[in-house]
């Protein structure tokens, strides 16, 4: 397979996202949808027996895990480690990709039940530490008192 063929997929599908986005008043990522689309398509072909480069689909495979990561990263709470983040996430991400390429289903579904959790504790709010409910109650005092 040439590599024209997923980078036009690419283009045509993320400039498809980019008028639905349009029409439907939507955040939609067009990059994201075309990459996603792609790498969809290409599985699917795959499966089905047609000969698709196994680099081709890890490369976007990748990639998604990196949009993935950043769009996770972006709904984070103050005070939150994207450097942790990125450092537990990514891996997983890239063993996820991995185990679709190879079709090692175990493998890809540890990693994705691992980023969901990763996930999870990450998007949780961050307790307020004891110094910092007192500051708050500290604030909130003065500034009833304040007018």
């Amino acid at each position: 397979m040439s590599i024209a063929i997923p980078i036009v997929s690419i283009l045509v599908l993320a400039g498809l996202a980019w008028l639905a986005g349009r029409a439907l008043r939507s955040a939609l990522c067009p990059i994201c949808i075309g990459v996603a689309g792609t790498w969809l398509w290409m599985l699917v072909a795959r499966f089905a027996g047609l000969p698709i480069d196994a680099t081709m689909l890890a490369v976007l495979l990748g990639a998604s895990a990196v949009g993935i990561a950043g769009q996770v990263e972006s709904r984070f709470a103050q005070g939150r480690s994207l450097l942790l983040w990125k450092t537990l996430a990514l891996p997983a991400g890239i063993v996820a990709a991995y185990g679709i390429v190879e079709e090692r289903w175990g493998v890809a579904a540890a990693a994705a039940v691992a980023l969901a959790v990763l996930s999870a504790t990450f998007l949780r709010a961050p307790r307020l530490a004891r110094a910092d409910e007192e500051v708050v109650k500290n604030l909130e005092q003065q500034m009833k008192r304040c007018c």
